[in-house]
């Protein structure tokens, strides 16, 4: 473990030194966060899973600096270029860009034109007009080494090659590139010009065609936009930095007195900041700027993808769920109270009135042989007019319509996973067991379709590939063990996401399963292959089993902490069970009789927090939602109306919201509160209800403009349309294409 990276650590997130050192020490073991932050509180004082993600990230961070400086000294060591001195610069240096810079000028690299002038035997005069002596003749110095030999035909040519030389050391210099870093970063002018001819063809980033902003302050989604265009060739894109004061810089840095020799250098710095520090500096702050925006996609992502996979559960309901369709009809499936597929069909209520009739009878009577429940509709194409034919059938009971977001269910039922669950079946029954299961528990069913095609995204494609996985893989993996998995049920998709197991361990406890049926403790499953003691400490406290004989198996109570729980019952005279019915009991336990040096109260009020409410689930209660009746289409909104929804994607910028006809609204940041937003994650989240007015409709563009302001307060919102598009990937059947003018 290293004390110099603990000590950073702990200074940058504003830690106790101890608490990173033992969130390390633990990782280094192979805990993982969720274990972590739930069940080592006493160990890292605390800390959850952001801080404890923090560390990883941060340590990993650390690792690959380490890595490149060994890399470094051993390539300088090889070389015999290592110096005393120059080591102790690279094990000072604390960034990636200062140990680059550092290494800049002994980084093997393609002929310059000042390796050119070097191999014409010019550093020596070069060295000598650097050093800007008053007495010395540059003109006449050069004569001496004019060597047609070498190549070197005139006195000129010799101070020219000089100069390339000069240049270099500049533009190769640490201080002076810290200093162009910091200028370009923080004054540096981000341009964005349409390229001469791609103006029709590159119409979709007319708003880029002449744009210019601050690189420091420009947001996330106009950064990704641009890059875009740049890689579609269709803009120019550069960082320009205010060139008076860099030459500033630069002169206070080199320039000494005012000789022959000093002109030369003069002409050298110019020549340096055009053609090498000026083109260097803008790639590294473009790349810095990704870097940012790809950060903060990533983080308005997560942040979606977290609220989508935490959404309320039906939960244990006989469904029937319909995947609506116009002319090929709606797939229709019955399913049980586990998800099980218990029968499928196919209606046709939109074909003609004889048909819908004898169709209505269909589904009454499959309500009625399935004992069904709830009724669940995908939100595409046909959705509206589907429920509005459901809601006019004479069921035996007042059964519930629920509308359910139905993105990547046509990605899930032609996966792999779906093939394996249903080989016998064809997309369409797939896709509607998805839409089913997805109103039951919509986690369970959300971790089997890969998190860029649920529809929460923006620019997912643009964005670092491997961060984006990281971070998508953080948040499913903290919310499947925040919620817990009932292991006797799950599938394998969403056993791999418990802390400790993994897609291998995953599936040898399904397959131990169907071979040896439930598991009937949570000790048991130490006899599944490959699942050894590590693995099972790491998994066992968010695995779940219902009506097992020792009751905390159904709860998050780790087994290692089995053995208080039974001394607090002891002391009390009653069951374990007894002690989990009745608070009257659990009232008299005193905590502190049972801290024991690795045991504190951190870990000792989660364990009465589980003994008050064992398993419980920490997502919201199911609440049915109905959109407005009469508005199935675009058509049928007008200006004015104040009608419910629910957000689907939030942006930047704003937030989507459904209100029921294929088509979301946009409500800006300027309309989602009466206050002023910075961050509209503050007011919501995705699969929030919500009740917005139409401020304005456009049939043309196909946009729908939304306020949640206060109805008296709410205004036309501001034209905010390409400039600020962000990529959100539509539903099948609903779309936001009229804000995104084709570029997700």
């Amino acid at each position: 473990m290293n004390q110099e990276h603990i000590a950073r650590i702990a200074s940058e997130l504003s830690l106790r030194p101890g608490q990173v050192a033992a969130t390390a020490g633990l990782l280094e073991e192979g805990s993982t966060v969720p274990f972590i932050s739930r069940y080592r509180k006493e160990a890292t004082g605390s800390l959850d899973e952001v801080a404890v993600t923090a560390i990883r990230d941060r340590l990993g961070q650390l690792k690959d600096l380490d890595d490149r400086r060994e890399a470094i000294l051993k390539s300088l060591a090889e070389r015999g270029l290592l110096t005393e001195e120059l080591k102790k610069d690279i094990l000072q240096a604390e960034t990636m860009a200062s140990l680059e810079d550092i290494y800049l000028p002994f980084k093997p690299k393609r002929r310059t034109r000042a390796t050119i002038a070097r191999e014409k035997g010019l550093e020596p005069l070069a060295e000598l007009i650097y050093a800007q002596d008053p007495a010395v003749e540059p003109g006449v110095e050069a004569e001496a080494f004019v060597d047609a030999a070498k190549g070197v035909e005139s006195a000129d040519e010799a101070l020219a090659g000089a100069r390339d030389i000069i240049a270099e050391w500049i533009n190769e210099d640490s201080q002076t590139r810290a200093q162009m870093r910091e200028l370009f970063g923080g004054k540096g002018v981000l341009k964005s010009q349409v390229v001469p001819g791609k103006e029709e063809e590159g119409r979709k980033y007319e708003d880029y065609f002449e744009w210019a902003e601050s690189v420091a302050k420009a947001p996330s989604h106009r950064i990704l936009a641009m890059r875009r265009g740049r890689r579609e060739e269709f803009l120019r894109l550069q960082v320009v930095a205010p060139e008076e004061q860099a030459h500033r810089i630069l002169e206070e840095l080199f320039i000494k007195g005012n000789s022959k020799s000093t002109a030369l250098v003069r002409e050298a710095l110019v020549d340096s900041y055009k053609r090498l520090l000026a083109p260097s500096m803008e790639t590294e702050i473009l790349a810095s700027a990704k870097m940012r925006a790809d950060q903060e996609a990533i983080r308005v992502f997560a942040e979606n993808l977290r609220q989508l996979l935490l959404a309320a559960p039906l939960g244990r309901k006989n469904v029937l769920a319909v995947d609506p369709g116009f002319r090929t009809g709606c797939k229709v499936v019955c399913l049980d109270r586990q998800g099980q597929l218990k029968h499928s069909d196919v209606i046709y209520p939109h074909t003609g009135d004889a048909r819908a009739a004898a169709d209505a009878s269909k589904l009454a009577a499959l309500c009625e042989k399935f004992d069904v429940e709830v009724i669940a509709i995908g939100n595409g194409t046909a959705s509206r007019e589907t429920e509005s034919y459901i809601r006019n059938i004479k069921l035996a009971r007042n059964t519930p319509i629920v509308m359910v977001n139905e993105s990547g269910a046509s990605i899930y039922s032609a996966s792999d996973v779906a093939r394996e669950e249903f080989p016998d079946q064809d997309v369409t029954v797939r896709g509607a067991v998805s839409i089913g299961r997805r109103l039951m528990d919509p986690l369970a069913e959300l971790v089997k379709i890969d998190p860029k095609s649920i529809g929460v995204g923006q620019y997912q494609h643009d964005v670092d590939q491997p961060l984006l996985k990281q971070g998508l893989d953080d948040v499913v993996v903290s919310c499947v063990n925040n919620v817990g998995v009932e292991v006797n049920t799950a599938s394998k998709q969403l056993l791999q996401y418990v802390s400790g197991l993994g897609p291998q361990l995953a599936q040898n406890i399904v397959s131990f399963r169907n071979e040896n049926g439930p598991f009937e403790s949570r000790g048991a499953l130490k006899k599944v292959p490959r699942l050894g003691e590590k693995a099972f400490e790491q998994a066992a406290g968010f695995l779940r089993i219902r009506d097992a004989a020792n009751p905390l198996d159904a709860s998050a109570v780790h087994p290692e902490s089995y053995g208080i729980v039974d001394a607090m019952a002891s002391d009390l005279g009653c069951s374990v069970a007894t002690l989990m019915k009745d608070s009257s009991i659990r009232t008299k336990i005193r905590l502190q009789n049972y801290v024991t040096e690795t045991v504190g109260l951190p870990t000792l009020n989660d364990i009465m927090a589980e003994l008050t409410k064992p398993g419980r689930d920490p997502r919201r209660q199911f609440e049915i939602f109905r959109f407005a009746d009469g508005i199935n289409k675009i058509e049928d909104v007008q200006a004015g109306m104040r009608l419910p929804g629910i957000v689907t994607n939030v942006t930047a910028f704003g937030a989507f919201v459904d209100i029921g006809v294929h088509q979301d609204g946009l409500v800006h940041i300027s309309q989602l509160a009466d206050r002023f937003v910075k961050d509209p994650n503050e007011v919501v989240k995705v699969h929030q209800k919500v009740t917005v007015t139409v401020l304005e409709v456009d049939l043309v563009k196909q946009r729908i403009s939304l306020s949640m302001k206060d109805p008296s307060k709410a205004g036309r919102k501001p034209d905010h349309s390409r400039s600020e598009a962000r990529e959100h990937a539509p539903s099948r059947g609903r779309t936001t294409q009229g804000w995104f003018p084709n570029i997700a």
